[in-house]
């Protein structure tokens, strides 16, 4: 079944704000909270769905990318790009609970509750690291995996991430019993809401520590390294960002990872500029080439092609070789190479070639004649991207 548009689930105008956005998913997560909706499999999907757009439509990055590219952009495969199809409710909570309060639930925002459905502070999510990876328009054409080394955050091995000395050292907290939260009734114009929230004793765990790990003091983590396999897909643009979720920063006290966010930079080429999905290669030739033709050899992206050029071609004469361009990310085809023709003047010359061309230059067909070829440099761009 196809996702609905992000904007259509919020409800929202494409040039909605941040504050009309998080209007919009509030009202739709409390509409659809299971708290208010137990077992109800259909509202639990639409709760999902609001936070997924919320999620895509509240980051900047995402939006632009969403924008352009729709959800192809933003989803997990497209070399890397996610949405929040993945995320489970404890995800959600997590992280966009602080919409509504200390807490995870909409309700405590209007009943004062400290706390939500979930237990919120039961586990801190490790924070995100950026990279940049730079690539070639070979790398671009075709796509490339990459194989790299991140200095992380990592679980820590002594106490696998618990934070204690020793499996000793780890109780069941006496306020929650081991759930992680607490239930409390409060009073409401409404009646009386139970609400429920983070053990304030355990902060969410469900287990205290009486020894810190020698290791990690506690936290859970140390830094490492870890090698990570990268696949870019083809097309990529300069500043374009892939995510990798959960191959950031290990949380602290067996949180989740964040994640690794990958910046592209395109590499200079020696012999292409590129234009969108086109790429531009300034083909030199002697004026004897393009006054005679000729055949020469152009260099393309992954070959060699031999390309005609007539007698009579004039300088600035644009060639194209179609689909020997750059894929897009977010559709089939490619675009083209432009050749555009660049008629050599020497600087040096023999005395027998400055007489040659003393003599051809009282030619009457040496004389420039503009009226027979008006068509200038733009006008020819635009018979190329019309024809």
């Amino acid at each position: 079944m196809a996702k609905r548009d992000y904007y259509e689930v919020l409800g929202v105008s494409r040039n909605a704000d941040k504050d009309e956005l998080k209007k919009a998913y509030r009202k739709l997560a409390i509409q659809y909270h299971p708290d208010k909706n137990p077992n109800n499999k259909a509202a639990e999907e639409k709760f999902k769905e609001a936070a997924e757009a919320y999620e895509v439509l509240s980051d900047a990055d995402k939006r632009a990318r969403y924008d352009r590219f729709g959800h192809a952009g933003v989803e997990q495969g497209g070399g890397g790009f996610h949405g929040s199809g993945g995320m489970t409710m404890d995800d959600i909570f997590r992280q966009f609970g602080n919409i509504f309060g200390d807490g995870g639930s909409p309700f405590d925002a209007f009943f004062g509750g400290g706390g939500g459905g979930q237990a919120g502070g039961a586990v801190q999510k490790g924070s995100n690291i950026r990279i940049k990876i730079n690539l070639d328009l070979e790398d671009i054409e075709k796509g490339v995996s990459k194989k790299i080394k991140v200095k992380k955050r990592i679980r820590c091995t002594t106490c696998n991430g618990t934070g204690a000395k020793d499996s000793s050292s780890v109780k069941t907290c006496s306020n929650c019993q081991g759930s992680g939260y607490v239930r409390q009734i409060k009073n409401t114009f409404l009646g009386q809401m139970q609400t429920t929230g983070p053990c304030p004793v355990c902060h969410g765990k469900g287990k205290t520590i009486t020894a810190h790990c020698n290791t990690c003091r506690g936290e859970g983590t140390t830094m490492g390294e870890d090698t990570i396999d990268i696949d870019i897909p083809a097309g990529m643009e300069d500043g374009m960002q892939l995510s990798m979720r959960g191959k950031g920063n290990a949380g602290p006290n067996q949180g989740p990872a964040g994640d690794l966010l990958i910046s592209i930079e395109v590499n200079p080429h020696k012999h292409f500029t590129r234009d969108g999905q086109n790429i531009i290669y300034d083909l030199f030739v002697n004026f004897a080439d393009v006054a005679l033709g000729n055949s020469v050899n152009v260099p393309t992206l992954n070959s060699e092609v031999k390309i005609k050029i007539p007698a009579g071609t004039q300088s600035g004469k644009i060639f194209r070789l179609s689909g020997k361009g750059l894929p897009s990310v977010n559709s089939y085809g490619k675009g083209d190479q432009l050749i555009y023709v660049n008629v050599w003047t020497p600087k040096e010359l023999t005395s027998e070639e400055k007489a040659i061309l003393e003599k051809m230059r009282q030619s009457p067909n040496f004389v420039p004649k503009p009226g027979q070829n008006p068509k200038g440099f733009f006008d020819r761009m635009k018979e190329y991207f019309n024809g």
